[in-house]
């Protein structure tokens, strides 16, 4: 699907506000209610628009210790790779997971209360998964960007 200008001023609105109505957007696009409403529908259907979430406030509800885990597996057979992945996107502490290339094979970021609560994560249940090699943590000190916006 090719975006043209209003598909990107809408992405553009819902991304900074998910819950502006299909009037709030018309009014801010000139278009009808229901030219806004079908282009919406449109984005959503063609998988442009994946989902709508509220993003929290990681310290407000005692998470906000992030910890980016860097991983290695102890060898890269399509079998190993495919249970760690399976087992890891089931841990809730676990809240985004890529495979990169470099020194390791995973990074992981993690939030959870506390250096206690990670260390507890670390031992009970991250070096539990299967066929982990090696793990390497880093905390962070401060947060400078984070957005979810993608910008067009």
């Amino acid at each position: 699907m090719v975006l043209d200008v209003i598909d990107k001023k809408i992405l553009e609105l819902v991304q900074n506000d998910s819950k502006k109505t299909t009037k709030e957007l018309s009014i801010k696009l000139n278009l009808s209610v229901t030219a806004v409403y079908e282009r919406v529908r449109k984005l959503e259907r063609e998988g442009i628009i994946e989902k709508y979430v509220a993003i929290v406030n990681k310290s407000k509800v005692e998470k906000g210790f992030l910890v980016f885990c860097h991983l290695k597996l102890i060898q890269h057979s399509r079998e190993y790779i495919q249970i760690f992945e399976k087992e890891v996107a089931q841990l809730s502490e676990v809240v985004e997971c890529y495979h990169v290339s470099g020194d390791y094979d995973y990074i992981l970021k993690i939030v959870v209360k506390d250096m206690e609560a990670y260390r507890q994560f670390l031992i009970n249940k991250l070096t539990s998964l299967s066929h982990i090699g090696s793990t390497h943590s880093t905390f962070m000190i401060d947060e400078i960007k984070n957005t979810t916006q993608i910008v067009l």
